[in-house]
């Protein structure tokens, strides 16, 4: 998808369409999640910094991302892919790889496939992406990413939408690019390259193999090796499972009170909640991930034999993992997350003999009733529509003076 987190939001409000947006953490600490086009032409790009991003682009529309909104949004188009073929493999929640092997004969040549991709995601979802096609993953992402819009002086310009790389030419699309489009070639492995004056894939493909295991170690050597002759066996996985379900926040200031990382926690722990409903999935560990001002980590985690449903519940046990942690130096980063994720059939049939057992039929449906309310209200009217009565600071009275 072309610019997701931003166009999603020029798509739910006209007003923005043509003007530079930027989403992302608004604060001083914040980053860039998304730019639009406009934004671009600035300099602005995903992974900034949100101060520096203010100030190459100062009229910039900046808006805090809205996961819930995508999280939807990346549903319909993950159905639309599907109606193509089953055999799709989610990177994110605005990328994918389609194994279109098997859908030829009844939905046309690769390019065929990918303008109808195109123009479905126009007329149904109201959104651009842009298609790329090859025998391999590796041809397939690259070629997306060249037929993006591109950044000119007089503005965005549209990229061709679909770029195909016949096996012909193949290792000459590859060759052109840089060393950092091979995946596994970060910016140190690149500098330590560019030190024997190779820059782009075709020169790193004529190093030797030996070589290549002397500068990175025998198994990325050789991968390193294999990709920039265009060598990739890896297949589509559709069936590549969620790790873990989690959310995260980067404050404006350091915290130290413990009452108001409880309730921040307490809020991020309903938004997972509501985010493995929302996956149909149920998970029996809770992390807790805390950063120091000098980036310092620290996590913690606990494991259980039953399956964790409630906000309050998953919320409770962070909050626990939270007291255990040394919060004297101040905490930048705040993160809660769920993990041993299982489906929800297989999570309702071990409660049986879980929750069920400990605290009674009723009183877990009960919860479950409960959890699933505020689920749907927070799905409706956002992540801090409704939160636990705990997590709501009551004013302090005076109490009266005893009487005569």
């Amino acid at each position: 998808m072309d610019c997701f987190f931003a166009a999603v939001e020029a798509l739910d409000d006209p007003s923005l369409l043509g003007k530079p947006v930027v989403v992302g953490g608004i604060g001083y600490r914040g980053v860039v999640s998304s730019a639009s086009y406009e934004a671009r032409g600035f300099g602005v790009h995903s992974a900034m910094p949100t101060a520096e991003a203010r100030r190459l682009c100062p009229n910039a529309v900046y808006l805090s991302p809205r996961h819930d909104r995508y999280g939807e949004v990346s549903e319909q188009l993950g159905d639309l892919l599907r109606d193509v073929t089953p055999l799709v493999e989610p990177l994110s929640l605005d990328e994918a790889f389609l194994d279109v092997s098997g859908a030829h004969r009844l939905a046309g040549s690769s390019e065929q496939i990918a303008h109808a991709l195109v123009d479905r995601v126009g007329r149904e979802l109201g959104l651009r992406c842009s298609v790329g096609g090859g025998r391999s993953k590796l041809i397939a992402k690259l070629a997306s990413k060249a037929a993006k819009p591109r950044i000119t002086a007089e503005g965005p310009e549209l990229g061709s939408g679909v770029l195909i790389v016949v096996p012909a030419d193949e290792l000459s699309f590859l060759h052109a690019h840089p060393v950092r489009a091979l995946p596994g070639i970060g910016p140190r492995s690149a500098e330590r390259l560019a030190r024997l004056g190779i820059s782009g894939v075709g020169e790193l493909s004529m190093l030797s193999r030996e070589r290549l295991v002397a500068l990175f170690g025998k198994s990325q050597g050789a991968a390193i090796l294999e990709l920039a002759n265009g060598i990739d066996e890896r297949g589509v996985e559709p069936q590549r499972a969620l790790r873990s379900i989690g959310h995260e926040e980067t404050f404006e200031r350091d915290l130290w009170d413990l009452a108001e990382l409880e309730e921040r926690a307490r809020r991020q722990s309903a938004s997972v909640a509501s985010r493995c409903r929302r996956a149909e999935l149920f998970g029996r560990t809770v992390s807790v991930k805390l950063r120091h001002p000098d980036f310092t980590t620290l996590s913690r985690a606990r494991s259980f034999d039953h399956r964790l449903v409630s906000a309050n519940e998953i919320a409770d046990v962070a909050i626990s993992l939270l007291r255990d942690l040394d919060l004297s130096a101040g905490v930048r980063l705040l993160g809660v997350s769920v993990s041993n994720l299982e489906s929800g059939e297989e999570a309702r049939q071990l409660a049986l003999f879980g929750d069920d057992a400990r605290a009674g039929a009723g009183e877990t449906a009960r919860h479950d009733v409960l959890d699933t309310v505020a689920h749907s209200i927070r799905e409706r009217f956002g992540a801090t529509s409704i939160t636990a009565a705990s997590a709501v600071q009551s004013p302090k009275t005076t109490p009266h003076p005893p009487e005569d």
